[in-house]
């Protein structure tokens, strides 16, 4: 009796998940087509300059001076060697003019480090334009879509089209709800927030692969229970280890995200969600959306007999 009351209840509670998820993710796109994205300099062009500084110098006292010199977000990342730095900045003046006169950027630079009193060597400056940053963004597309297709292709040889739309729709849940929360924040979406995206869909879609796998496994071993019965039976034989690997991975990207610093910060940000949502979707939309798509034990039935030699 007991055991009855928890699959009602795991029942009732994927529904009213997957219809919340719908829910958000409308309301998801509608903040994506609104607000758009705040693109990074690898989209958008702008100014990378490299220096070289006494390296007892922090990123933590670099940044500051640069963000007020050029009013704006200024990317610091630290080089391969002690006391080397690689700035990224927007000049909308350098980008119009297409100028990479080292001479002028050593004194912006200069200026801008001044109160460090140190010697600042700029030993190279180069303009990104924005023709190059919107081939950046075409082909980042292009990766994104390729991927998709890839998975879809994969999902169709793998399952029955039902069992495989449930995979796929909780892919696109995952990512819709990264991207939502990048338009909201207004966070900087660069190269770094692409490559995240691209492996939370792989992280996703093992997820769904594996209760979908047992999905199957018992609509073939058991055809006579109910399709309600054989998905909450597939997520409680699989929550365990759904548990076990999210909740190890997400320590692991909350540690990038604390000590990664800012370079890193919207890489783990995107991973942290991503982890999270795929983990919610697998459960939810994932399997609920065959079962409202009228999959049954007699497709798989079928597909075995057709598999018989």
């Amino acid at each position: 009796m007991k055991n009855m009351n928890l699959m009602t209840n795991l029942t009732q509670w994927r529904y009213v998940s997957s219809a919340i998820s719908i829910l958000l993710m409308v309301a998801s796109l509608t903040i994506i087509g609104v607000k758009g994205f705040n693109w990074g300099l690898d989209f958008t062009g702008g100014v990378v300059t490299e220096v070289q500084l006494d390296s007892k110098i922090t990123g933590s006292e670099l940044q500051p001076l640069l963000n007020a010199a050029y009013q704006q977000e200024v990317s610091v990342v630290s080089a391969s060697e002690p006391g080397r730095w690689v700035l990224r900045y927007s000049d909308i003046k350098s980008v119009d003019t297409q100028s990479t006169d080292t001479e002028q950027g050593n004194i912006d630079i200069q200026q801008a480090l001044a109160p460090l009193n140190a010697e600042v060597q700029v030993l190279n400056s180069s303009v990104v334009g924005p023709q190059i940053g919107q081939e950046l963004a075409e082909q980042g597309g292009l990766a994104l879509l390729v991927a998709m297709l890839c998975i879809l292709g994969y999902l169709s040889y793998r399952f029955e089209w039902r069992l495989a739309s449930g995979a796929l729709f909780a892919l696109v849940h995952d990512v819709v709800f990264v991207l939502a929360f990048f338009a909201l924040t207004q966070m900087e979406f660069n190269l770094t927030v692409l490559a995240a995206v691209l492996a939370i869909l792989g992280y996703s879609l093992n997820d769904s692969i594996i209760i979908a796998d047992r999905i199957r496994e018992l609509l073939i071993a058991k055809p006579k229970l109910a399709i309600q019965e054989i998905n909450n039976q597939a997520i409680v034989a699989t929550f365990s280890r759904t548990m076990v690997t999210s909740g190890t991975t997400l320590m692991t990207v909350g540690a990038l995200w604390i000590m990664g610093g800012g370079p890193l910060e919207g890489f783990s940000i995107a991973m942290f969600i991503g982890i999270l949502t795929g983990t919610f979707s697998s459960i939810s939309v994932g399997t609920s959306l065959p079962e409202f798509l009228g999959l049954t034990p007699e497709h798989y039935k079928e597909q075995v007999i057709s598999d018989t030699p």
